[in-house]
């Protein structure tokens, strides 16, 4: 599926990441008909967390709708680092286990980011393992991080010619920011990447053509900061109080703002997040058929 980039002065395309993410699932969906051997997941789950818990509740029912085998094995709240590291190193040497992912959170004072290092590479679908992270620089074949990967294919989808075009990330974690520069300079981008400590943030978003927003601050990334016809991908997740009193998810990117000048722009909800489960399941079917 692709979206054409806005005329100037028109509304911004919405880049539908649900709509991307079904077409990336019915062809999963093919691959895993066709494999003719078994795709499973393997999730662990650490205590009681109620989002963690409806999201491992629908992620198995993803699986089954994809023909993939959804394993969920279960920790007490209690656990400790010996426990949770133990039971990965255990799974790592299962051979039926080729598709491994960790639920978050974990207990407090627990190491997440030491946790997940335990994942053997070849098995980590979230791509959080530091080797495959490393691997995306070298452009090695690796398992690369799921919401970097979303974004990128949230880009191209939109025609986006990225050879030497200039490209603005906000924010650099680890698992997110990083990567996602990495990616595009992989493509050939000319790419800035943007911190907390970055002075005058909108004198480098107004230049690109690209723009990533995922600093995780509510409506960071106004209008008057876009370059018109810019492309714009919001990854923030972030839960703010509405008009009316009430809970409500928004971006990093100020939507209605935003749309207003810029070319294409993926929403929040119903953006990266659905693109990114896709991109998950995308990687556990790599995995279980290499």
């Amino acid at each position: 599926m692709q979206f054409t980039v806005a005329a100037a002065g028109d509304p911004a395309v919405i880049i539908d990441g649900k709509k991307l993410s079904e077409q990336i699932r019915r062809s999963l969906a093919e691959r895993v008909r066709g494999a003719g051997r078994p795709v499973r997941l393997d999730a662990i789950l650490v205590g009681d967390d109620k989002s963690a818990a409806i999201y491992a509740e629908n992620q198995a029912k993803t699986c089954a709708d994809l023909g993939i085998e959804y394993v969920l094995h279960r920790l007490p709240a209690g656990s400790g680092y010996d426990e949770i590291a133990g039971r990965i190193l255990l799974l790592n040497t299962d051979e039926q286990v080729k598709a491994l992912m960790l639920h978050l959170p974990l207990p407090p004072n627990i190491d997440t980011e030491r946790i997940q290092s335990f994942i053997a590479p070849e098995k980590d679908i979230e791509g959080v393992n530091p080797a495959n992270i490393g691997n995306v620089v070298y452009g090695r074949r690796s398992l690369v991080p799921c919401t970097a990967l979303a974004a990128l294919e949230m880009i191209e989808s939109t025609r986006t010619l990225l050879p030497g075009a200039p490209c603005v990330v906000v924010g650099a974690s680890n698992i997110v920011g990083k990567p996602i520069a990495v990616l595009l300079m992989r493509a050939e981008a000319t790419v800035i990447s943007c911190n907390r400590f970055t002075p005058d943030l909108a004198e480098f978003t107004r230049v690109a053509d690209v723009l990533i927003a995922a600093a995780g601050v509510p409506n960071l990334i106004r209008g008057d900061m876009v370059k018109p016809g810019a492309v714009v991908i919001d990854i923030g997740i972030n839960r703010v109080k509405g008009p009316d009193g009430k809970m409500m998810t928004v971006g990093d990117v100020a939507f209605d703002e935003v749309r207003a000048v810029a070319g294409a722009v993926s929403p929040v909800p119903g953006g990266v997040g659905p693109m990114t489960v896709a991109m998950l399941l995308r990687n556990c079917v790599d995995a279980a058929l290499r």
